[in-house]
């Protein structure tokens, strides 16, 4: 496992997470990186787009999506566009079968059965799949959101310079601490045992 910083408390560090995701949008040059959706992240993308950023070489992109036109309320996409679309950047909706760039960052939430993007455990994520965009269902389909999904393959999700991971809620946390002491096999278990780049961690007991 790749060095791993892990910094937890009672609530998220919005501006602390906004401060790292920063630093990689600052950074010269042309820079891909990789977000979550669902409403955690949009607090933080909120403070991002109050910050006087230069996003005109950033390109992002979702770590996966629900199979929903864009203005669906249930679109990450959409949402995403809403959030960040007025700041410069360069943003791509994911289409099967896209292949993976040379993230600069890959930020990902996790569920309580140990998903990441839409990597759910009954997709039995694989390290030697093509790094790139495919369709899964979820098995059983979330009530809240039953739709399939798009996601990027664990190798595409490990083609990065970093992976920053947010974690909302003490049964996460017991999930994410039981993934590093390897007691078992989860997409999230596969990801850090696979990870050779820096891996930071934020949580919130919440």
């Amino acid at each position: 496992m790749s060095k791993l910083t892990l910094t937890t408390g009672a609530e998220f560090d919005i501006e602390g997470i906004a401060d790292f995701v920063e630093e990689v949008i600052e950074r010269a040059g042309f820079k891909s990186i990789a977000v979550p959706g669902g409403s955690t992240p949009f607090p933080i993308f909120d403070a991002l787009a109050s910050r006087n950023l230069d996003w005109a070489g950033t390109t992002i992109y979702l770590t996966d999506d629900r199979e929903v036109p864009p203005e669906h309320p249930a679109s990450n996409y959409g949402r995403l566009l809403a959030a960040l679309g007025k700041t410069g950047a360069t943003i791509v909706r994911l289409e099967e079968g896209m292949e993976a760039p040379d993230f600069d960052l890959v930020w990902l939430g996790m569920g309580a059965d140990g998903h990441i993007a839409s990597l759910f455990p009954n997709t039995d994520p694989k390290l030697e799949a093509a790094p790139c965009v495919l369709q899964f269902t979820p098995d059983p389909l979330p009530p809240e959101a039953p739709f399939d999904r798009l996601s990027w393959t664990l190798p595409a999700l490990l083609k990065t310079t970093a992976i920053l991971l947010t974690i909302k809620g003490a049964d996460k946390h017991r999930v994410l601490y039981d993934a590093l002491a390897g007691h078992h096999d989860l997409p999230i278990t596969r990801l850090l045992n696979a990870a050779t780049c820096p891996v930071r961690i934020f949580g919130s007991d919440a």
